[in-house]
């Protein structure tokens, strides 16, 4: 792998300082080795222009599932049990080993052209494999699992599983994919929700997760009725319930946490638990609207994620940031998630939910070679004199302003063309994928919407 140095740009660092440069960028194999003015340029380095463009972290984006974008605008207008039980799960279960990768490919692919260079990702019951294959291919960094599923009403029969073959099949994908490509890929034990897992489940996760150290990813607090399910069951809230378990800690990442109690926040607070905040997938399952300033006042870790395809239709993190910094304004006030506050929660925010703030989320030396050029010179981002750029990414870019994504020192995206797919037919095999899966799932009137 050579070098490649980006040269004449604006460079958000997001280093503790928060410092802003113009120069460049040396990258040397899969690392960042220098950022400053008038680098020198190695013999053999691909030189990159960025005059007039801004140069970021990658986003990070820490709550997604890749398995479910096949299933985008299948899942309109629902709430949340009525979308799992009568759309998503049915789905779930028709997925085969080439959907699923497909389904891999098209979600990275569109997450590539949107500057995100990291997820945090949770597959369905089976077929994982084919999910990392897909990981692997597009260059993506990721943390992701297998779902685990050992109980639950209405649930697909190929959905359902035993709990020693759950936790069996999720320790064989963690022997497989965790460390992937020098760790670009790593394995999460992803318990779906406390309503789809038996406590005898939960309690081994929390302890393999100790054991080999590694992240444990699962919903929380998402929706007041599976709420009402965990306290019938269990005779606590969720987070409490977790907390009793042993998973309460800060390799626990929970997606949502929109109706949490005053014990729960603190729960998190002092174990030092992960949120992902959701906010175009929350609002269009009307689940409700987390209570993100209060957690950040609390030094709670947060960060943000577009969830999956078909309860957000798109995987953009532009439109998460701006959700982000505009829904908690009426009730906290203007300045409440101003541009700053978001743009940290997309980038380093993210690399600290996933234990690698050490290695991502900065543009440093030394840190790994995830970015994102943007170029900001349209109508619609002028115009520019004396605005601040963090104001004019969160609130007036959109996903058609990254021109190249880099990530682990390889441009996956330059120039708007990705380098590790093939748009064309990844765009037909995502038509022929969803055919089948529809047909097989046998959900009443969705055949008639396929088209192409």
């Amino acid at each position: 792998m050579g070098s490649i140095v980006l040269k004449n740009a604006e460079i958000i660092t997001m280093n503790a300082g928060r410092e802003a440069v113009f120069g460049d960028v040396l990258i040397e194999g899969d690392t960042i080795t220098a950022v400053g003015k008038n680098l020198p340029c190695p013999d053999d380095a691909e030189v990159i222009d960025a005059t007039g463009r801004v140069v970021i972290p990658g986003f990070i984006q820490t709550h997604i599932h890749l398995c479910q974008t096949l299933f985008r605008g299948r899942g309109d207008d629902l709430e949340l049990m009525d979308w799992l039980k009568g759309r998503i799960w049915p789905l779930e279960a028709a997925h085969d080993e080439e959907s699923i990768y497909y389904s891999a490919l098209l979600g990275t692919g569109e997450l590539i052209q949107s500057g995100t260079t990291s997820i945090v990702d949770m597959e369905t019951v089976h077929h994982t494999d084919s999910a990392f294959e897909g990981m692997a291919q597009s260059g993506i960094r990721a943390i992701s699992g297998k779902v685990m599923m050992d109980k639950g009403d209405e649930v697909p029969l190929p959905l359902q599983e035993k709990t020693a073959e759950s936790l069996q099949a999720s320790q064989d994908l963690y022997e497989k994919w965790h460390g992937y490509d020098n760790g670009r890929l790593q394995y999460a034990y992803s318990p779906r929700f406390v309503v789809s897992c038996t406590e005898e489940l939960l309690r081994e996760t929390a302890r393999l997760s100790e054991m080999q150290n590694v992240r444990v990813h699962t919903h929380a607090a998402e929706n007041r009725g599976e709420i009402a399910i965990v306290e019938r069951e269990t005779g606590m809230r969720n987070v409490e319930y977790l907390h009793k378990l042993g998973l309460a800690n800060e390799r626990l990442m929970l997606a949502h946490c929109i109706w949490l109690s005053d014990n729960e926040k603190k729960i998190i607070r002092d174990n030092r638990v992960n949120v992902t905040h959701c906010p175009g997938s929350n609002l269009k399952l009307a689940s409700g609207k987390a209570e993100i300033p209060q957690l950040l006042d609390a030094h709670v870790c947060v960060s943000l994620g577009a969830d999956g395809a078909p309860c957000n239709n798109n995987l953009d993190m532009f439109n998460e940031m701006r959700l982000a910094a505009l829904i908690h304004k009426p009730e906290h006030g203007p300045t409440a998630m101003d541009a700053k506050t978001v743009f940290e929660m997309a980038t380093i925010g993210g690399a600290k939910a996933m234990g690698l703030d050490d290695k991502i989320g900065s543009i440093e030396p030394g840190k790994k070679a995830d970015l994102a050029i943007l170029n900001l010179n349209d109508l619609h981002m002028y115009p520019s004199y004396g605005v601040d750029t963090l104001s004019r990414i969160v609130y007036s870019a959109t996903r058609a302003d990254v021109e190249t994504t880099i990530i682990n020192g390889k441009p996956v995206m330059k120039n708007r063309m990705l380098h590790t797919m093939d748009k064309e037919t990844l765009m037909q095999e995502a038509n022929t994928s969803i055919k089948r899966l529809i047909k097989r799932s046998g959900i009443p009137g969705q055949t008639k919407a396929v088209s192409g």
